[in-house]
């Protein structure tokens, strides 16, 4: 399989399979175009309690699977929002933990999974939801950014503490809490929100420069009432 990402605004990524029987699978709806030789398949993609955690994770219950029927076969997925994509050999780095909405599209030995946090305070307040997608085993996968990634390298104990918003995902080294904004004023006059994301190192951290949520819900205030 060979694959190139293209476009800069609203990017897709366009991938080539070598030979017949490879694939890829995304979340039902992810895929923009392909060429005669590709054969969709929908499934739960793993049964229907995997498909059942995706939902809660904030992806499809349902997945496709696109299998080339010969060498040469294309097909691509475009991302959602303006931004990027970003490829990350998952078997290299041993594992992402992301949050919901990050999954583009995979290799099939890409597993696909949703994770706890381990304090109930930090799902619960975090802003994105108690469950959390975690992805292992081998292969591509090809992440969407909300505007520019911003990558960084934590030392063990070092701290960085980012809107949750803001957070694209983490290495499994890298622990993850909710910290309390601290004062009054902070907290009724600062517009950030009453808790932070908390990530200590070591292990790398995916960090995007655009809070979609937040970005939707400002355009959601100038909408006219009916």
């Amino acid at each position: 399989m060979q694959y190139k990402v293209i476009g800069s605004t609203m990017p897709a990524v366009e991938v080539l399979f070598d030979r017949a029987g490879e694939s890829m699978y995304t979340q039902s709806g992810g895929m923009a175009w392909m060429s005669e030789g590709v054969e969709m398949n929908t499934n739960t993609n793993g049964g229907i309690l995997k498909g059942v955690g995706r939902m809660f994770a904030g992806e499809s219950m349902f997945m496709a699977n696109y299998t080339a029927k010969a060498p040469g076969a294309m097909i691509a997925f475009a991302s959602t929002v303006a931004g990027e994509i970003l490829p990350v050999n998952i078997g290299e780095c041993g594992g992402l933990i992301c949050q919901k909405g990050a999954f583009l599209c995979a290799e099939p030995g890409v597993n696909l999974n949703i994770t706890f946090t381990k304090k109930f305070s930090a799902g619960f307040f975090g802003g994105e939801g108690f469950i959390l997608q975690d992805i292992s085993g081998q292969g591509m996968v090809f992440l969407e950014i909300d505007g520019d990634k911003v990558i960084k390298e934590l030392a063990p104990g070092e701290v960085i503490k980012v809107d949750t918003g803001n957070v694209v995902g983490f290495e499994k080294t890298v622990s993850y809490e909710i910290e309390t904004v601290k004062g009054l004023k902070n907290i009724f006059l600062g517009g950030e929100g009453l808790f932070l994301t908390k990530l200590t190192g070591p292990g790398k951290v995916i960090l995007q420069t655009q809070n979609f949520n937040e970005f939707a819900g400002r355009i959601a205030r100038l909408i006219p009432g009916k």
